[in-house]
Parts: structure tokens; sequence; C-alpha cells
């Protein structure tokens, strides 16, 4: 197939557009700045319509990364390139007679704040999802969605990888294993809730399976992970050994790690990256982990890389 994918320049899309690659596809990468990709690259803003359509025109598929991904800034600046950068990618793909559309998105845009145990994707909702990134990814999957169910649109899959890492990762990783060398990373409440994680291999791998599962997985949202679930606490300490970081010493009560982060979010200058945020404290103290059997029914995919296959990588990477 003929593939564009946007975003390729973070971890996660550059290593879909080289698994694409690897197969044989013809790949096309969009993105802001160069990133020294070993595909042909398109350098545009995916807010810009006409270079959208410009780009997507002559492909067969299309998996659609780009994001605004960050826990702090306005609403605005999120739905700009999250809502409007989806609804462009969606029209150039309708216009072009795009057939095949994957659409990536976050299990947050259906976490309401409590605990999630084995729990299903659930419907995206913009209105009770916590916090302007996933407000704007819940809209913008309505968006994707939308899409697929009209006459024109190409046969969509969202699909939701749950915090994805690997090497060389300035998400995840790179937070976490900055505010443990700053000392500013602590367990929130006992540390045993659990989360579930996806390595990254393995999530480029189900996005793959995604975009050759169109036609039958159509219309439908599926988180991605592992399906190893680990007491928050004990991943954090591992990431940080894996890195060469102390790992965290001393832990905090959750009332008190929220109370915080609505005092930090209330009086932070946009300096940085704050110390503490609601989210932030809610995310390190609350279970959220998924049942994956119909995401592997559907998929026709499980993981390759382990956790501890994973952790063994990062560590020869030096994280």
């Amino acid at each position: 197939m003929k593939v564009l994918v946007t975003g390729a320049s973070g971890m996660l899309g550059g290593a879909v557009a080289d698994a694409l690659a690897a197969r044989g596809d013809d790949v096309t990468v969009l993105q802001r700045r160069p990133a020294g990709l070993r595909h042909r690259e398109v350098l545009a803003d995916v807010v810009d319509a006409a270079a959208v359509r410009a780009a997507v025109a002559g492909h067969d598929a299309v998996v659609h990364l780009a994001a605004k991904v960050d826990i702090q800034g306005r609403y605005r600046e999120f739905a700009r390139v999250n809502i409007t950068g989806t609804r462009n990618v969606v029209s150039a793909c309708r216009r072009a007679g795009v057939a095949r559309l994957v659409h990536v998105s976050t299990p947050a845009v259906a976490h309401h704040g409590s605990a999630l145990v084995g729990a299903p994707a659930g419907p995206a909702d913009p209105r009770s999802a916590r916090g302007h990134y996933a407000r704007s990814k819940a809209a913008a999957e309505w968006v994707a969605l939308a899409a697929d169910a009209a006459p024109d649109g190409p046969a969509t899959v969202v699909v939701r990888p749950h915090l994805v890492w690997g090497p060389g990762d300035t998400q995840l990783i790179g937070r976490i294993v900055a505010r443990a060398r700053a000392g500013r990373l602590p367990v929130v409440g006992s540390g045993a809730a659990l989360i579930d994680t996806t390595y990254v291999t393995n999530a480029a791998d189900a996005l793959v399976a995604a975009l050759d599962r169109c036609a039958a997985a159509r219309g439908q949202a599926l988180v991605v992970s592992n399906g190893e679930p680990r007491p928050v606490a004990e991943l954090l300490t591992a990431i940080c050994r894996a890195a060469g970081a102390a790992p965290p010493r001393r832990s905090v009560p959750r009332s008190v790690a929220f109370g915080a982060g609505a005092v930090v979010e209330a009086l932070w200058s946009g300096r940085g990256e704050p110390p503490m945020t609601r989210f932030l404290a809610e995310q390190l103290s609350t279970a959220h982990w998924f049942d994956q059997r119909r995401t592997r029914e559907v998929l026709r995919w499980t993981p390759r890389v382990s956790i501890a296959e994973g952790l063994a990588a990062l560590a020869r990477h030096g994280a």
C-alpha cells in the first residue's frame, strides 16, 4: 500500500513508518520539522488544510498520529492540533478517496477519574474526560468515527495505545527520569495501583495490524497495551533503575498530591513542566489497566516484547 503516516517524528510514529516500510509498503511521513527518517518526507502542519490535502492525495491509507501531547497549556492549543488537525486529515481522506484510516487516540478519552480495572475501551466523552489533552482527543475521536459512518468516508479504526514507552522516549520515560534525577518523583499514595503500559514495538505492530484489519474492525475503538499490569511504584522503580536514575524514595498521600496539584495549576507561570498537577496525581495513584481480549481478537495481534524485555532494552540504550 501507499501509506501516509502523520506525526512520524515521534517515537511511535517513526516506529510505525519503519514497520510499514520493512514489509514493503510505500511510506510517506508528514511532520512539521525534518526528522531524519528514511522515508519520503512532507514538511507541514496538520492544521494547514491545503497542505494536508496535498500530502494525502494518491495514498491508499493514512495512519494519523500527529497530536499535541502535554500536561499543560490552553485548551485552544490542544483543540487546534488535535481536533482541527484530525478534521483536516479526515476531510482530505474523503476528498482523495482513501480507503483506510487508523486514528491514534488515548484511553484517557474515556477516563473519568475512577479506577479502571480490566476495563473495556469505553466511549470517548469530551465532556467528562480529564484534562485538555484528553478532552480534545475525545472530540477528535468523534470526528474520525464520523468519517467511518459517511458514505464516502474511509474504513476507520481508532486505536488507543496506553502509555507507550521505549528507548529514546522523551515523553513517558524522559519525564519520569528527569523528575527522578531532580528529586521530584514521589510515589503517590501506596504505590500499589496497577497500571498497564505498552512497549513501543508492540504499539507499532498493533497499528499496522489495525491498518490491515480496517474493513473488519471499522467503526471501533480499541485499547492496546502489553496486558501486564504492574504496581505503579514497582514500574517507576524499574524504569529508573534501567535508566541509571535513583528510584523514588518518598511517598505523598494522594490527597496531599492532588491538593498540591491544584495549587500549582493555579499559580504556575508556564516556565517548564509543573512539578505536580491534579491529573498527574490521579494517574500516579489510580489503577488503570484494560481487558485486551477483544483487541487481540479483532486485530489478530499479540504483543511480542514483554515488559521485562523492554526494560532490558531500555537499560542497554541508557534510556
